[in-house]
């Protein structure tokens, strides 16, 4: 028994209302999903690329559409034509232009026709500079080296040698593109790409300038001064326009973009435009009261901790963060957390006026003395235990 065909609108995934443009856009989806030589040794995949390229066909001939919709599949049994899809005759079918898209993209064509011998701009290029966390706050100037290309002073750019100029290539006739079919299951398809010869300039040279090697250019280690702006975090760029790669064809330079690496600060962490740290205190800072140094971008500042402060407060000092890109003038804030810092080394008089100051403030230091055998639990086994941290 033959194997009943689907609905060539579910196949495609379109409504039965849909454009001539929807027809093709869902098609070329699944063409290039499914194309055999996308997908090679895959009869499944060839198989829905058969059925959608059946579906294809008739949907997108208004003729053919209109007795499908009449009559379905019945209206094409029987249809000649040998090869294709369950005997259907694909030789109608227009697909030279879907199958152009699908080519370029397997074989790296273009589709573009005319010349593309015109004016391009030159690649970008891409460095690093290595900065401190207090001039990415506040910015700073680098001066970076790398390899620089200029124009060739002998042949001005050509890469021709000097007294001879670059010849149009016989190749592509000057067009700097090549024409090439390749055969499908609908016959041959037409493509275009670079011409490989000439690199898509129409020009090859013959005789090359000595200077240069026929390349154009000269690379020569150079200097250049890169403005790094305040708040700038790691991983951030600085664009400097047409300090790229030459462009072709008198093309404009590229653009040259420098990657700020922000070393690591010993104190401060940074976490958009906030900056968080941890300042320690004393205990009698903390419990009386009393002003701390906070170290902060701008230097160290005085602040003035209220009696009673437990460990982990955390405070905001306004304005002692980093500048905002944008404006500079618009900072973020600094956090503090307080951290209550225990001594751990005392002298005779001072732990003997620490017990004094504990007799006062609640007797911590004898409180399972104080604990009365009636309200305590007996630990089981010999003696009482005691367990340490």
């Amino acid at each position: 028994m033959a194997e009943q065909k689907r609905d060539y609108y579910e196949v495609l995934g379109i409504d039965k209302n849909a454009d001539d443009a929807a027809i093709k856009k869902a098609y070329r989806v699944l063409a290039k999903k499914y194309h055999p030589d996308m997908n090679p040794g895959d009869a499944e995949a060839e198989k829905k690329f058969k059925e959608a390229s059946e579906a294809y066909a008739i949907l997108s001939d208004p003729e053919k559409r209109r007795q499908y919709d009449q009559y379905g599949h019945a209206a094409f049994d029987g249809a000649g034509g040998a090869g294709g899809f369950g005997g259907f005759d694909f030789n109608s079918a227009d697909f030279s232009d879907i199958f152009s898209d699908i080519f370029s993209d397997i074989f790296g064509g273009s589709r573009r026709s005319g010349r593309s011998s015109g004016p391009m701009k030159g690649a970008n290029l891409r460095t690093s500079v290595r900065i401190t966390f207090e001039e990415a706050v506040f910015g700073v100037d680098k001066e970076i080296e790398l390899m620089f290309k200029d124009e060739c002073a002998s042949c001005r750019g050509t890469g021709a040698k000097p007294g001879t100029s670059p010849e149009t290539c016989p190749k592509c006739g000057g067009k700097g593109q090549v024409v090439f079919t390749q055969q499908s299951f609908f016959g041959t398809v037409r493509n275009v790409q670079t011409c490989p010869d000439c690199h898509g300039t129409g020009k090859v040279i013959k005789d090359k300038c000595p200077d240069c090697r026929g390349t154009g250019y000269i690379t020569n280690k150079k200097k250049i001064e890169v403005s790094i702006p305040a708040g700038i975090d790691n991983g951030q760029c600085v664009r400097i326009r047409d300090k790229g790669e030459p462009g072709t064809n008198g093309g404009p330079r590229g653009d040259l973009l420098v990657e700020v690496v922000v070393g690591r600060h010993p104190i401060f962490q940074r976490q958009d435009e906030n900056i968080y740290s941890t300042v320690p205190m004393s205990f009698a800072v903390a419990a009386l009261g009393g002003e701390i140094v906070v170290d902060t971008v701008d230097g160290k500042v005085i602040y003035d901790v209220k009696a009673g402060t437990p460990t982990d407060t955390k405070v905001r000092l306004r304005g002692k963060g980093v500048p905002s890109l944008r404006n500079k003038n618009v900072r973020g804030d600094h956090y503090v957390t307080l951290v209550v810092q225990v001594p751990d080394k005392l002298s005779h008089e001072a732990r003997e006026l620490l017990k004094k100051f504990d007799e006062q403030t609640g007797d911590t230091l004898n409180a399972a003395k104080n604990v009365s055998a009636g309200n305590a639990e007996e630990p089981s086994g010999k003696g009482k235990k005691k367990f340490r941290k």
